[in-house]
């Protein structure tokens, strides 16, 4: 089977390289490699959703698909009271996410090699962000959104970057399905910012 970037353990040769990304005021140097999602730099996607996603002071968030960790350092950077756990089933993605927080000195963070949800099932959010894996397909997807209301603190949200012709009208019907609410935030070259908020009982 070829390699994805969502695989579990890369087999593709190594490609590492250094990248420069400033978002926010933030600025990281960043290690990437083959046989991980957007190798070349920080995607556009992953760009839009961090200029729009609004992380409380002292908030637990969760990454989950973090990759070599543009998002989850970004946001942990960005309000250094939170804590961020960043997740990702592959395991090269995981380690490189490791190297990147060292070297930009970014400590409120955690860092685990998980399929989807599975190791921080014993854990609750103020906020999980993500930039879905949409190669993986849309039940992969769709699970990220299902399952991740259970992580959430009431109050909490859940934000999502998903382009128009990618998927964006089916998941914005799933977090309506399984939040009885969705925004979207914005949207620009197609990418959509949709948020949706677990409820107070």
């Amino acid at each position: 089977m070829a390699d994805h970037y969502y695989s579990k353990t890369p087999t593709t040769n190594h490609d590492r390289h250094s990248i420069e990304a400033n978002i926010r005021g933030i600025k990281l140097r960043l290690t990437t490699d083959a046989g991980v999602f957007s190798k070349s730099g920080v995607d556009y996607g992953s760009r839009v959703l961090l200029e729009n996603v609004e992380i409380s002071l002292h908030a637990a968030v969760l990454d989950v698909g973090c990759g070599y960790g543009p998002i989850g350092l970004t946001l942990a950077k960005l309000v250094p009271s939170a804590h961020v756990t960043m997740i990702d089933v592959n395991e090269r993605a995981v380690q490189l996410a490791q190297e990147n927080a060292r070297v930009n000195g970014v400590s409120n963070v955690a860092i685990l090699q998980s399929d989807i949800y599975e190791n921080v099932r014993n854990q609750k959010f103020d906020a999980i962000v993500t930039n879905p894996p949409i190669r993986a397909g849309k039940a992969v997807v769709h699970r990220i959104l299902e399952e991740g209301a259970a992580l959430l603190k009431p109050g909490g949200s859940i934000w999502v970057v998903i382009q128009k012709k990618q998927g964006a009208p089916s998941a914005e019907a799933k977090l309506e399905e399984v939040f009885g609410n969705v925004e979207e935030v914005t949207k620009d070259k197609g990418y959509r910012i949709l948020r949706a908020v677990l409820e107070e009982k």
